[in-house]
């Protein structure tokens, strides 16, 4: 007698292998975990050190807020530029010279209002009535937006 292949008691269950482990993981895993671990180390010791560059912006925006007159507005803004370029530099500039050097970090021109009271002497009598809050505004755009010097 012939054995019938289509013979059902022949047949046996259906073996299920058993379910891939999650650990340890393939080395491709490995590596894309330490390349998006790099990136992010990266990219955080970069935010850290703009943070900590930009201390200066902070302690000169909390100063500008107690500031009530021109000439303590005007001396946060003259600290402030101290902070990023030399001293030579900064110390000699005055009326039209220092008002183009603050205006040469911004992309938008100074007010007419807050250019005035920089060109002019901030301990000009003139001024000393002037409302301040023009130029508390531009010193406050300017701490925000400057762009540091090369």
């Amino acid at each position: 007698m012939n054995p019938d292949p289509a013979d059902l008691r022949k047949l046996h269950d259906i073996v299920v292998p058993d379910a891939v482990p999650w650990w340890p993981p393939a080395p491709g895993w490995i590596v894309a975990f330490g390349v998006v671990l790099g990136i992010a180390l990266v990219l955080s010791i970069r935010r850290y050190r703009a943070w900590k560059s930009d201390a200066y912006r902070r302690a000169a925006l909390r100063e500008l807020e107690a500031a009530d007159s021109i000439p303590r507005i005007a001396e946060v803004l003259r600290r402030s530029a101290l902070a990023i370029a030399p001293r030579e530099t900064i110390a000699a500039l005055q009326g039209e010279d220092w008002t183009r050097w603050l205006a040469d970090r911004l992309t938008k021109p100074i007010p007419a209002d807050a250019a005035a009271v920089l060109v002019g002497s901030v301990y000009d009598p003139q001024h000393a009535t002037a409302d301040p809050d023009a130029l508390r505004r531009f010193a406050r755009h300017w701490l925000r937006h400057h762009v540091r010097p090369c």
